[in-house]
């Protein structure tokens, strides 16, 4: 029976024994002794309890619970090490209709990574995992996609995930950057333009719609599509039908849309600078992507996955101080930001190893740029003639920095930290 599953399948008792395996799952996880008598969550996470008991979520229990089939994401240890695996749970019921037997079907998931190279999402948290759980789930379907998040945090990375676990992966992911583009610019970008249409198109034009024929289309930054090219894409979204820029042949196309966005689409709805009609096309399956700050516990996976990518002829490990430094950053530019102090360190660093006086020379990098910027307006005021609301701005910080002093008992790393600046410009700010 389980043999019958095209994917790693193991039967499981009631009190959570495995009970057999198939070929895909000893091809997939090895081999498992059945003789032992071995419970699923040993196996699978190396825990002496059951998982609802650990603090994740047990599919076995959600069964019992609601009577019918679940399915949950979990990080299940494997020969390659700790992975990503998609857990469906289906009950065997017994003659009184109460479940017996369960049937568990387990799919790694290839596109993300809980420590090596070979994923493009990097993560395990709580937050992470939720939401690469709504992108397993999402990517078998055809249903449209709206990824919101702030900037910076990997929306094209999840696009790209969606996409690569999709029916279309063997076709193209087309992506169009949606911000900073005029009226003329985005129809022709995505419908493509014929020669002679306008001065400049010397030559025949392929739309990005037509390109992405069969795959999937990425709209990033959708909130900045000007509102007079909205009905266009609607129509578009709504027919699969498109004319290219000045020619009377309507074409057809069939794509997978996902959409992408740091901006309240509902808020502009409001404001009228977004079709509402537009909007709810788009909004089928909203996928939230945590900000760095809702995952601090990934940055140690992310450190370590950035400088492979950064550098890759020379490794390079952050100290545990060093570590403990990036945790206390608020990362208004979440993973982008962070990849940007990764390269500054490498840059900085006189060895392989970059500890905490490095990280703090490249994060007080920004904020010199805003002192020096508030230098700057300060020596365009004459003596005699400074503004009353800058000399009490800097009477406030002065007094701020000294309270929080006497408060941590005059630990600077503690006092830098709650205020928000680097060590180096917490020092500086104390000298003036």
């Amino acid at each position: 029976m389980l043999d019958g599953y095209d994917c790693p399948a193991i039967l499981v008792s009631l009190d959570y024994q495995i009970l057999a395996t198939n070929q895909n799952y000893r091809k997939e996880f090895g081999d498992v002794s059945i003789q032992a008598s071995p419970r699923c969550y040993e196996v699978s996470h190396g825990y002496s309890v059951p998982c609802d008991d650990a603090g994740e979520d047990c599919p076995l229990s959600a069964v019992l619970a609601s009577g019918h089939k679940e399915r949950v994401l979990h990080i299940h240890q494997t020969p390659r090490g700790k992975e990503h695996v998609d857990v469906e749970m289906l009950p065997i019921f017994d003659d009184d209709g109460k479940p017996q037997f369960f049937i568990e079907l387990l799919k790694p998931v290839a596109v993300t990574s809980v420590g090596h190279e070979n994923g493009t999402l990097v993560g395990r948290s709580k937050r992470f995992n939720a939401m690469l759980e709504k992108i397993t789930r999402v990517s078998k379907s055809d249903a449209s996609v709206l990824l919101l998040g702030e900037s910076g945090t990997g929306k094209e990375l999840v696009a790209q995930a969606i996409h690569q676990s999709s029916g279309r992966e063997s076709k193209s992911l087309v992506t169009l950057e949606c911000a900073g583009l005029t009226d003329s610019l985005f129809e022709s970008e995505l419908f493509g333009h014929v020669k002679g249409s306008f001065t400049g198109a010397n030559n025949n034009k392929t739309g990005l719609v037509e390109l992405a024929n069969g795959g999937t289309l990425f709209l990033d930054e959708i909130g900045d599509v000007p509102l007079s090219m909205q009905v266009k894409l609607l129509r578009l979204i709504e027919t699969g039908t498109f004319r290219p820029v000045g020619s009377a042949t309507v074409k057809h196309t069939n794509f997978r849309l996902i959409c992408a966005t740091h901006k309240n689409l509902m808020k502009m709805v409001g404001e009228g600078s977004f079709r509402q009609d537009l909007f709810y096309r788009i909004n089928v399956f909203p996928i939230y992507v945590p900000t760095l700050r809702d995952r601090m516990e990934d940055i140690p996976l992310l450190v370590s996955n950035l400088l492979n990518r950064i550098s890759k002829q020379k490794e390079y490990y952050l100290t545990d101080s060093a570590l403990q430094r990036l945790k206390g950053h608020s990362f208004p530019g979440n993973i982008r930001e962070l990849s940007n102090i990764l390269n500054r360190a490498i840059v900085l660093t006189d060895t392989n190893i970059i500890d905490v006086v490095t990280i703090d020379e490249c994060l007080s990098i920004d904020y010199e740029e805003y002192d020096d910027a508030f230098l700057d307006v300060k020596k365009t005021i004459t003596k005699g003639e400074e503004e009353p609301h800058l000399v009490d701005l800097k009477t406030a910080e002065k007094n701020y920095l000294a309270e929080l002093m006497t408060i941590f008992q005059h630990d600077k790393d503690k006092v830098a930290k709650v205020a928000g600046i680097s060590l180096r410009s917490l020092y500086r700010k104390l000298e003036n």
